[in-house]
């Protein structure tokens, strides 16, 4: 027997713990995905990695498309099943066994204590994603220049930001950016 795992299964279990971590949903864990699909696992490349989460995000339904996505590129729709199955059971579970313990009647003030502490973390879990989708992103002066031209219009008007999505994925397919 080998002692190499198999690629499925070393994505089931990578994201069956990672989800255990994933405090504040998937996006949450974006830098550790990253650092495991690319860096340690080379499931991915940074491009690949960039294109999964901007498509994951843009597809209607739960931010956990994107390890659907990264189990797809791995071990195809087994590896799609398996990497979503892995990231949401545990979290469930847990989240289950959690809040049965909370809605019991208790004069600690752990609970509120732990819930306060886990909004700045989760925050601070969300600006780190941000800053990895951010590095593994185009970085020319062109794409910059959208990016900041659609953070100023999306601000100063009450426009739908698909508008804005429409309006940039016609300026790629046309070669302009």
């Amino acid at each position: 027997m080998s002692s190499e795992q198999s690629p499925l299964v070393s994505l089931i279990s990578t994201f069956a713990l990672l989800s255990l971590l994933a405090v504040g949903g998937a996006n949450a864990a974006i830098p550790e995905m990253h650092r495991i699909a690319v860096d340690v696992h080379h499931w991915m490349d940074e491009k690949q990695f960039a294109d999964a989460f901007a498509i994951s995000q843009l597809s209607p339904g739960p931010n956990v498309l994107i390890v659907t996505l990264i189990g797809y590129s791995v071990a195809g729709v087994a590896g799609a099943i398996g990497a979503t199955v892995a990231m949401c059971v545990p979290t469930a579970a847990l989240a289950y066994l959690v809040s049965r313990r909370l809605a019991r009647p208790s004069q600690s003030r752990w609970p509120a204590l732990i819930q306060a502490a886990l909004v700045p973390l989760s925050i601070g879990l969300m600006g780190a994603s941000g800053l990895i989708v951010a590095e593994a992103a185009d970085r020319s002066w062109s794409a910059a220049f959208v990016t900041l031209a659609a953070t100023v219009f999306a601000a100063a008007t009450r426009l739908n930001p698909l508008w804005m999505l429409a309006f940039g994925g016609c300026l790629g397919f046309a070669g302009i950016i």
